[in-house]
Formats: structure tokens, sequence, C-alpha cells
């Protein structure tokens, strides 16, 4: 059994595709089948389901995954190792992003990076799945590490810090009846519909919270998974939302409104898995993410002793 044995397993395991593995890995979706295979044949046992709607792991499959991830993991810190003594840096590091959330500077911190560690390649993943998509993936392996927005406590299997903290406030179209209301009840708002992101997002996760809480039932009749573009369709008049300040650029044709009996507060962290130490790459990553939010300066480092 080889590395790249490992690799192109992992990588139909986290596309469910031979194609898109293929594409991941740069090589010919043949070479890639054969080298399942192969594996199979070595281990004696099939690794996936394979039909023509979907490819999924076998019992097999999902035993031998983590293992997997660990093996590779202990490589590349081998890797790591040899590559610090020569006073370079080599290799790859994923990170989770949210859509429209620009409280990081990511393409700065990206550029100086590379200016740093040339030989760094890094993998943007956004959140098709939303936070809990993202939090999914860092304990599985497939991400080293994500920008989440999961309100509360840092979830099982992560160790997250928080970036920022902003309130949620509620947009309308100036043509709506709550306009000019200023403030409002959350039983006021059931009888309206909304345009929230689809659940698994941090936001949507705050205000399905909120309306529980207070016993209010509410409908989602517009679900937008890039919540960047949701204010468009609230001055269409296509619903009412909650968003932060931050996503909001231009108030043309909309009155913003607080709700008076409850606080609903939106939160950005940064998070890795708490049972692997980052690689190499990732900790470059996390250095610079430090260094310009001091705060986080024990992320993923082994003299965290938080509770």
């Amino acid at each position: 059994m080889e590395l790249r044995h490992l690799e192109y397993f992992l990588a139909v395991a986290d596309t469910a595709s031979f194609t898109r593995a293929a594409s991941r890995l740069n090589v010919v979706q043949s070479g890639v089948s054969a080298t399942v295979k192969s594996l199979e044949r070595e281990l004696g046992s099939a690794l996936f389901v394979r039909s023509p709607q979907e490819i999924t792991l076998t019992a097999a499959g999902r035993a031998f995954l983590p293992r997997a991830r660990e093996t590779l993991d202990a490589a590349r810190a081998a890797k790591d190792a040899v590559h610090r003594t020569q006073g370079a840096l080599h290799g790859t590091v994923t990170v989770g992003t949210l859509t429209s959330i620009d409280l990081v500077d990511l393409p700065g911190l990206l550029t100086e990076l590379h200016e740093r560690h040339p030989g760094v390649t890094v993998r943007l993943r956004a959140a098709v799945a939303g936070s809990l998509g993202l939090a999914d993936h860092l304990r599985d392996g497939r991400l080293d590490v994500a920008f989440l927005s999961l309100p509360g406590p840092s979830p099982a299997g992560l160790d997250t810090r928080p970036l920022a903290v902003a309130p949620l406030l509620l947009y309308v179209p100036r043509a709506h009846p709550l306009a000019g209301a200023g403030q409002v009840s959350l039983a006021q708002l059931a009888e309206f519909p909304f345009v929230d992101s689809p659940p698994g997002f941090g936001n949507r996760m705050v205000v399905d919270r909120a309306f529980a809480s207070a016993g209010v039932e509410r409908e989602v009749t517009l679900e937008v998974a890039d919540i960047g573009t949701a204010v468009t369709f609230i001055r269409a008049g296509l619903g009412i939302g909650f968003l932060s300040r931050f996503l909001i650029h231009d108030l043309t044709g909309l009155d913003v409104l607080r709700v008076a009996d409850h606080e609903l507060t939106w939160q950005l962290g940064v998070a890795t898995a708490a049972n692997r130490r980052p690689g190499a790459t990732t900790e470059a990553f996390l250095d610079l993410l430090r260094e310009r939010h001091p705060a986080l300066r024990q992320l993923g480092g082994p003299d965290d002793d938080r509770p």
C-alpha cells in the first residue's frame, strides 16, 4: 500500500465522484479508478458502492476513512519536519470560508502568506452547507481550518476562537407596513414572509432559536446561501430579513428596525479540529491570523490550556 493509494481514496471519498477526484488530483479519471481498485484488491474489500447516480462509502470504506486520513497526516507531518530543517515550507492548507464575510481581510492575508512561504498552496472551500457543514468537514479532515458562524460555545470536536460579534438587525423594504416603526417584537413579525439562509447557516440558527424561544412561528419563503445577496431580495419586496450591518453597503429602498424583546447576535470564529495538531502549513496560516487578531494567539497551539 502506497500513500498515493490513500490520497486517491480520500479524494474520491471527499468528492463522492471519480471525475471530481481526478480533477482535484490533476490526473485522468482512469488512473484514479485503477488505483482505488488496486487498493480494494489489496484490502480484500470494496470501499465504494458505485452506481450511475452516486458514489458512496461501504461499511469497510467508512471504517478505513479515518485511518487513511491519520496516515496521510502523519506522512505530511514527517515532510514538514524535514522542510523546517531546510528553512523552507511546502504543502497545502485547506480553508473553509463563508461567502460575503469580509471581516477578515482574507486576500491580504493570503498575499502575505505567499510572500513569506511561496511553496504553500491555499485551497479555499466555500460553505455550501453552511457553518454546520464546515464544522463536519473540519472533524473528518477535509478542512484544516475554517471560519464559522455558529452560536453558543465551541461545537464538539473543534477548537474555536471568536473573531467578531455583531447584532442582527431587521431590514424591510421602504414600502413595507413595518417601515418606520423603529422597534418591533418577534410576535409582530409572524405574518410576514422572510428571506434567510438555509438551515445550517449561523445567522439562520440564531433567528430560528429566537423565534422558537418566543413561541412564534415564521415562514421563510426564500433561502439564499450567499447571505450577502439577501438584501437585494429584501429590497425587491420578496420578504424581510435579519442581517448584520456590515453586509449592507447601500440602504437605498430599505428601512432598518430593532427587535425590542430579544437580542439577536451573530458571531464569527475560526476553528481547527481538536483531535488533530495543525500541520506546518496550517500553522503558517494561523500565525498570520494571530498577528492580525491577537486574541487568537493560542488557536491550535500546544499551550492552549483553556477548559
